[in-house]
């Protein structure tokens, strides 16, 4: 499985996913995974990035891959 994906139109690594998630850097991403989720904006495709924005917490990231919908359980 590929690391990188495309997010309204651009290639995307975990770690800007993450990113555009959180609104500022982080320190390390895991892979991006399919989630079986539609975007409740759109209804494009959902998908996820696991991600330390510190040393001691760790994030699930949400985003659409066609919108700007996002959000991050923590």
């Amino acid at each position: 499985m590929a690391d990188n994906r495309v997010v309204q139109g651009r290639m995307v690594t975990p770690k800007k996913l993450a990113e555009l998630v959180e609104g500022e850097s982080v320190m390390d991403a895991e892979p991006i995974e399919d989630t079986d989720r539609d975007c409740p904006d759109c209804g494009s495709d959902v998908i996820s990035v696991g991600y330390m924005p510190s040393v001691t917490e760790f994030v699930t990231g949400y985003k659409c891959q066609d919108c700007d919908w996002s959000e991050r359980d923590a």
